[in-house]
This record gives structure tokens, sequence and C-alpha cells, in this order.
């Protein structure tokens, strides 16, 4: 009982306020700070430790698949801005403007970026002359402000960090063919190491990218039923290009415009994180991403000989584990505590006893289950371990998703199951922006996005009852 109300006086219960629950499991694990300014987070070294697992592996993607890493400037002068009409008037609401440089007025305000496609499309325009310039695969790793009125720390913030791919094509069918390529990325980096299942589908007009052709979306369910947008891919057609003046000379000699995407992942892909996979204890951490898959907790550590076994374990395991250990003088009750509350996948216990019988005690973070291993099985058991967590992580996500996830078939019913099982809604659409529209007015649902897997749940519109055109995600949304 003791234990168990150190954990309630630590960490709400997500049952009792999910929000709370989320912010308590931040702050305690150590993953962000609040900063001075408003909506703005300082990410510690074990929230940054997670980003750098998470760059590191997309990043090795991303060269993969033949892009450059390049480096674009911060701010965008206004004019620059205004270039493409649509993308204007989708980010006017949350640009961050620079107005004075040092005491002097500037004769054109410089804009903080949001996003940088105009940025690279000035560029574009400036290198690309022939198709043998073509195509041109770039990215970047930066940060972006956007103004937001209500924030909340890795999930909506001021500024965050991120990753943006824009490229140019010769066609628009190797503009379609990079788009639905990065979706793949990204949906290979949720499900396998994040270990978060995704639905992978189309933004519908309403909800697409400021300027895009169309936006490919994947989606993911939080614990509380709610959706977030985990990564986005967006063609861009030729509009930025007939903007921005981005041509080449094609075979024939011919002047044509390049057909442009973007795509991007952002830290509130660590929000998705803690939100599917968290528990009332704290974080749960998938083994591919986490920074310390394994800790090493030393009892007794006082007696003679334990501490030199300890830091002998951590050299034995160091080749099949990202291994730490806690030799401080705090309890081993505290040290339990925390590194279940950091959402460590393996605790591992060794005191005289276990040296003396040969064995060390390991403790699985999502199953809390303990068992006695050999020594000389103990390499092998934690690889296994690993494999099965990161396994186990995926498999409860997708059946929480599955659980969450309701068919309706009419307006009444969206709101009944919207109610009564908060979370996804398979509902069909007409196509029109008018019951959009009424579902957001009426439910705070919006359409998460049409999924390429198409079923047929019903014959008419979920709002109008007229013939529908696709099935949709429903979801109230983060």
């Amino acid at each position: 009982m003791g234990k168990q109300k150190k954990f309630v006086e630590e960490i709400t219960a997500m049952e009792d306020n999910f929000a709370q629950w989320y912010t308590d499991v931040v702050k305690k694990a150590d993953l962000v700070d609040y900063s001075s300014v408003r909506g703005s987070m300082i990410i510690r070294p074990y929230g940054y430790a997670l980003w750098e697992n998470i760059q590191k592996v997309l990043d090795g993607k991303i060269k993969e698949t033949g892009h450059e890493n390049v480096y674009m400037p911060l701010f965008i002068p206004e004019s620059l801005l205004q270039k493409e009409k649509d993308h204007i008037e989708g980010f006017a609401p949350e640009v961050a403007l620079v107005t004075h440089g040092g005491s002097e007025e500037l004769h054109e305000r410089l804009v903080v970026r949001p996003t940088s496609e105009v940025l690279f499309c000035d560029h574009y325009a400036n290198i690309i002359h022939s198709y043998r310039d073509l195509p041109k695969l770039y990215n970047q790793w930066a940060n972006v402000v956007r103004w937001e009125k209500t924030t909340r720390p890795f999930l909506r913030t001021l500024e965050f960090l991120w990753q943006e791919g824009h490229t140019a094509h010769a066609t628009d069918e190797e503009a379609a063919e990079e788009v639905i390529k990065m979706l793949g990325v990204y949906t290979e980096l949720c499900e396998n190491y994040l270990a978060i299942p995704v639905i992978r589908g189309q933004k519908t007009e309403k909800e697409k990218f400021a300027g895009a052709k169309y936006t490919y979306t994947i989606e993911s369910l939080m614990h509380d039923g709610k959706a977030l947008q985990s990564g986005t891919s967006h063609h861009l057609g030729t509009g930025f290009a007939e903007s921005f003046g981005i041509q080449y000379t094609d075979q024939n000699g011919d002047l044509q415009f390049v057909h442009q995407t973007s795509w991007g992942l952002t830290t509130r892909i660590i929000g998705a994180l803690i939100m599917v996979h968290g528990d009332n204890r704290g974080l749960v951490l998938p083994p591919k991403i986490a920074p310390t898959q394994l800790m090493i907790v030393p009892i007794a550590q006082h007696k003679e000989g334990v501490l030199d076994f300890a830091y002998g374990l951590k050299e034995k395991l160091k080749n099949v584990a990202r291994v730490g250990i806690d030799a401080s003088d705090k309890t081993p009750g505290w040290k339990f505590n925390e590194y279940e509350m950091k959402g460590i996948p393996i605790r591992l216990e060794v005191g005289p006893k276990d040296i003396e019988n040969g064995q060390v005690v390991l403790v699985r973070r999502d199953t809390g289950e303990k068992s006695f291993v050999p020594m000389n099985q103990l390499e092998t058991v934690v690889t296994e371990l690993l494999d099965d967590i990161q396994r186990n992580l995926f498999t409860k996500a997708k059946q929480h998703r599955e659980d969450k996830t309701s068919i309706a078939t009419s307006l009444d019913e969206f709101k009944a199951k919207l109610e009564e099982n908060p979370g996804f809604i398979k509902a069909m659409w007409c196509g029109k922006q008018a019951c959009e529209e009424k579902i957001k007015e009426e439910t705070s649902a919006t359409s998460r996005c049409i999924p390429f897997e198409q079923e047929q749940v019903h014959d008419n519109c979920v709002v109008c009852g007229d013939k529908a055109e696709h099935m949709v995600y429903w979801a109230k949304a983060y």
C-alpha cells in the first residue's frame, strides 16, 4: 500500500484527469521543464536523448532513400511568405514577426519560420535550370515557431523541433511516388521503433496542408481515445513552382515547372509515445527507442563485492543493451520508483544472495513480471526480453485502438458512440465540406483521414444521408 500511495501522490491517475496525468509524467520523468516564455519548453537531457534516438533512426532512413541534409535560415522576408497566397493564409494566424534589429526598425518585417517551403522554393528557383538538376531531394533538421494560443509540452508549443523534407521533381508521378514513400518511412518509424500503430490515409480538402495538392497522414490513437496526427507528407503540385518561377528545361528544350513535395515529423511524436504506452506509474518506453534499456540496481550495495559485481554485469551486458547502473546511496525502493517512472524497459536487481546463487532478478516495465535468471543465460534472456517487450507494446496499443474504434451510420449514433467509447469512429461521408463541418460543430470530432484501406461500412453519408463517397476515420484530436 505504501508503494501505491507514493505513486498516487506523484502522478495523477489517468482515469481521474488524463491531461494532468500527462503533465505530471512529463515533469516527473524529467523530460521537460517550463521556460520563462509562455508555451515554450526546455527539453531536459532525458527528453532530448529520446529525441536523439528518434532522430538517429529517421535520419538514417531519410539518407537511405537518397536525401541530403541542408540548413535554411531562421528568418523569412515577409514578402517571400506572401508569394503563395493559400500558404500564407494558412499560416498567418500563427506567424511571429521580427520588427526591429537592435534599436532600428526594419524596412521589411521578418517572419520566424513556421515552416520552410518558401525558403526552399526561393533557393530551388536559383539552382534548378535543367532536367539534369532533378530531382532535388533535400531535408533539414530545424526548429520552427508557431504562435499557438493553447500549449502543452511536446504536443503544442510555440517552438518545436522537427525535420522537414522538401523535394523537387520533373513529373507529377515522381512527386506522387515520393509522397507515399516518405509516408512509408514514417509508418515504419512509428510501428517498428516506437511501437505505435498508425492509420495511413489522405486528409480531406479542409484538413490538408495550406497550398498543397493533397496531404497524406499517419494518425495514431492515444490512451484517452483522442487522435494525434503523427506525421504528414504533402504533394505540392506545381503551385509553389508557379509562384516562385521554379522552371527547368526538359529534354526537348521546353520550359517546365517542377513538381514538389514536403513532409515532416516533429517532437510531438514524443507526446504520442507518452500517451500511447504510459500508465499510472509513468512512462513505458519501447526498448528500440529507450535511452537506457536496462537499469542495474544493486541491493545491499554497502556489502563487500556487490558493487564490483554490478559493474561487472554492466560490462557483460553492454553489447546486448544500453545499460545504466544506479550506485547512488538512495534506497532501492526509491530507485525502483524512479526507473519505473522513467519507463526503462528492464530493471536488473542483484544482491549478496543472488551473487551466491549465480543469478539475477529481471523485472519487465511493461507487465511488472519478475524472473530469476541464471548468470550464464543473462545475455540471451535480456536480448529476448527486449524483443518481447517491443512486440508486446505494439500488440497492446493495437488492441487498445481496435477496442476504441466504433462504426456509426447516423449522426445520432455517431454522437452516442463518441460519448460511450471515445476513440476512432468509422463513418461514411459524401465528400461535402458542409457535412464535415457539421460533425465538427456538433461533436468536436474532426476528420482524421480517408484511409487507403477503404471499407464500405454503410451506403450513405453519416450526416446528410446522400450516397457516400468515402469511409472516413473521425475523432477528437490533439
